[in-house]
C-alpha cells in the first residue's frame, strides 16, 4: 500500500525545467555559474601549480631498476605516487571549491530562497527574524560547515590511500558533505544548527545520497571537476532546495493532520 505522506522524489529534469521557466531563477543561476567557475579555476591553478612542486620533491625520477624486487619494488612506489597525486589534487579542488562557495555564498541564499518560494507558494515558511544574533548565528554556522569540509578533505586524503575500498569510502563520504553544502541554504534559512542539518541527511539518507551523488561524481573527474561543478552548482541547489522543501512541506502536513 502506497504511503500518500511520503513525498514524492523531484527528479533533475523537473528541477532543470522549473529553473528554465523561472527568470528570476535562471539568471541568478547564469550568474553564479560564472563566478564560481572564474574563482575555482584560479584557485585551482594556484594550488595546482605549488602540489607539483611538492609532488616532484615526495616522488622524484627513479633511475632504471635492476632485477625483479627492485621492479616490484619501484612499480609500488609508481602506485603510491599516481594514488597521491589523485587524492592531492582532489583535495587541492576542494578547498578551491570552498572559497568559491565562501564567495559566492550569499548569492547561493538568494537563489535557494527564490526557489523555495516560488515552489512553496501559500506554504512558504517566511524566513526567520532579521536579527543580529540571528545573523552571527548563520555566520557561525557556515564557518562550521567550512571547518567540516576542511576536516573531510583531509580526512579522504587519508583514505585514499586505502586500495579499493578507500576510494569508495571517499565517493560516500564527499556524497554525504555534498548534500550537507547544498540544504544548507534552505535549512540556514530555518535557523537550523549543524547538527539538525545532519539529522535531517541521517533521516534522509536515500534522498540526500540522490541529491549528492552527481556532485560527488563530478568533482572527482580532473579538469572536468572545475567548469562542471560551476555549472551543476545552482542547478544543484535548486534541485536539492525543492526536495528539501517538499520533505517538509510534507512533514507539516502530517503533523496537522495528527495535531
Amino acid at each position: 500500500m502506497q504511503d500518500h505522506h511520503k513525498p514524492q522524489w523531484i527528479g533533475l529534469n523537473s528541477s532543470i525545467g522549473f529553473i528554465i521557466k523561472s527568470k528570476r531563477v535562471l539568471g541568478w543561476s547564469l550568474l553564479l555559474t560564472l563566478l564560481t567557475v572564474f574563482v575555482t579555476w584560479g584557485v585551482f591553478l594556484l594550488g595546482s601549480h605549488y602540489l607539483d612542486i611538492l609532488y616532484l620533491d615526495l616522488f622524484p625520477a627513479r633511475i632504471t631498476p635492476e632485477g625483479w624486487w627492485q621492479v616490484i619494488k619501484d612499480k609500488l612506489w609508481l602506485t603510491v605516487s599516481w594514488f597521491f597525486r589523485i587524492g592531492t589534487t582532489i583535495v587541492c579542488f576542494y578547498l578551491s571549491f570552498l572559497l568559491a562557495y565562501c564567495l559566492t555564498c550569499p548569492g547561493y541564499f538568494f537563489l535557494s530562497h527564490a526557489a523555495e518560494k516560488i515552489y512553496a507558494g501559500k506554504e512558504f515558511d517566511p524566513d526567520a527574524a532579521f536579527t543580529l544574533q540571528g545573523i552571527l548565528v548563520d555566520l557561525w554556522e557556515g564557518i562550521k560547515i567550512a571547518l567540516l569540509g576542511v576536516v573531510v578533505t583531509f580526512f579522504t586524503l587519508w583514505l585514499n590511500f586505502i586500495p579499493l575500498v578507500g576510494q569508495g569510502l571517499l565517493l560516500l563520504v564527499y556524497v554525504f558533505y555534498s548534500t550537507l553544502v547544498f540544504i544548507d541554504y534552505p535549512a540556514s534559512r530555518r535557523r537550523w544548527r549543524l547538527g539538525r542539518k545532519i539529522s535531517w541527511i541521517r533521516e534522509n539518507n536515500k534522498v540526500a545520497f540522490r541529491i549528492g551523488l552527481l556532485p560527488a561524481v563530478v568533482s572527482l573527474i580532473p579538469l572536468v571537476n572545475i567548469f562542471g561543478m560551476a555549472i551543476i552548482f545552482p542547478i544543484m541547489t535548486v534541485h536539492a532546495t525543492l526536495n528539501f522543501t517538499i520533505i517538509e512541506i510534507s512533514k507539516k502536513k502530517l503533523q496537522a493532520e495528527k495535531g
